[in-house]
């Protein structure tokens, strides 16, 4: 069975700048796929090239069982959901969502008829005369959604759909997506600079750096095995550190840190000078002053942040970027820690992931 989007070696330059840089990406259907990545990735630019409303300078992009890598948008079997939801002003609820039929010449009480269906199946059957003016951002990002759907498109992308939202209006939609993309079983393809929105909504997580696919796997694989530095950084979470190699003990590196530290890391890679290696947050914790000698830092508590579940607790030391340690909350109040106060972080070799880039 063809995956419904296929990239093959996927370019897009303008003029000496390349923005996406010989991509491969397969994404299967019924999928929930989100591409993920900084400013400036090329996750939008990837997503316009299978939209069609740009084209690619290279490769080969193919929808289902159709190459479309020079076909005009209109004729792909895509919808795209822009981040300003682009509704008309001066049309009614009915009439912006049955546009897309009105241009493929359906006939006007079978498109009322699809459309005032199409919004009843996304909450907003009882406002189906309603200006967008009149609505909520969660409202028109409904009434958008169903514009989008009504053409029964086989992939339908999504350009940073919950970014104006509000922060408990974001984690409504943001389930109501899953949920309405699971029961449609149609492909989405959606953009986000957001690592907890990807996590929570990808079957796919595509995370992209500098044009170019940095890792593409399940939330739970990208999350917990991030497969470099960049992505271990950018994910969240995760305490990215180097040493350089000293010695191998049976099933483990030992590595010279900054200053007297020494880590104590799986034997994961071949040996070299430098060995990159990630800590996520929660898997860290703090100890006295007097604890192990490997797989300890020293320094200044130089934020303390109440989450509610956590306390985040930043690390810091003129040697070291940021190390950040999640303590829970009732182990945090019961031994309590001052911002400036001297602390120490440990954390156990088998929670340790090595990077191999």
């Amino acid at each position: 069975m063809p995956p419904d989007v296929l990239l093959e070696s996927v370019t897009k330059r303008y003029g000496s700048l390349v923005a996406v840089d010989a991509v491969d990406l397969r994404v299967e259907r019924g999928t929930y796929c989100c591409l993920l990545g900084p400013s400036g990735c090329g996750k939008t630019t990837t997503l316009r090239m299978i939209a069609g409303h740009e084209y690619a300078t290279a490769g080969r992009i193919g929808i289902r069982d159709q190459e479309v890598t020079h076909m005009p948008a209109a004729r792909r079997p895509t919808s795209m959901m822009f981040q300003d939801y682009a509704l008309f002003p001066h049309m009614n609820l009915v009439d912006n969502v049955a546009f897309g039929l009105k241009m493929r010449g359906v006939g006007t009480q079978k498109r009322r008829q699809q459309a005032e269906a199409m919004l009843d199946m996304v909450g907003m059957g009882t406002a189906l005369t309603s200006l967008p003016s009149q609505l909520s951002g969660g409202q028109r990002q409904r009434v958008a959604l169903a514009r989008a759907l009504i053409t029964e498109p086989t992939v339908l992308l999504l350009d940073e759909p919950l970014s104006a939202l509000d922060r408990l209006l974001r984690l409504r939609m943001r389930s109501e997506l899953r949920s309405l993309q699971k029961r449609l079983g149609v492909t989405f393809v959606h953009v986000t600079h957001s690592q907890d929105e990807a996590l929570a909504l990808a079957d796919l997580v595509v995370v992209m750096d500098r044009g170019r696919i940095q890792q593409a796997g399940s939330p739970r694989e990208v999350y917990d095995r991030a497969a470099g530095s960049f992505v271990a950084s950018f994910i969240g979470d995760h305490n990215v550190l180097h040493g350089e190699f000293l010695e191998r003990i049976p099933g483990y590196l030992l590595l010279k840190g900054p200053g007297d530290t020494r880590f104590q890391v799986p034997d994961d890679v071949q040996t070299s000078e430098t060995v990159g290696f990630s800590i996520r947050a929660d898997h860290a914790f703090l100890v006295s002053g007097n604890a192990a000698p490997t797989n300890v830092l020293s320094g200044t508590a130089a934020a303390v942040e109440y989450t509610g579940l956590t306390v985040r607790i930043r690390l810091e030391r003129p040697d070291l970027g940021d190390f950040w340690v999640y303590v829970p909350e009732s182990e945090f109040w019961s031994a309590p820690v001052a911002l400036g106060e001297p602390i120490h972080v440990s954390w156990r070799t088998d929670d340790v992931r090595v990077l191999i880039a």
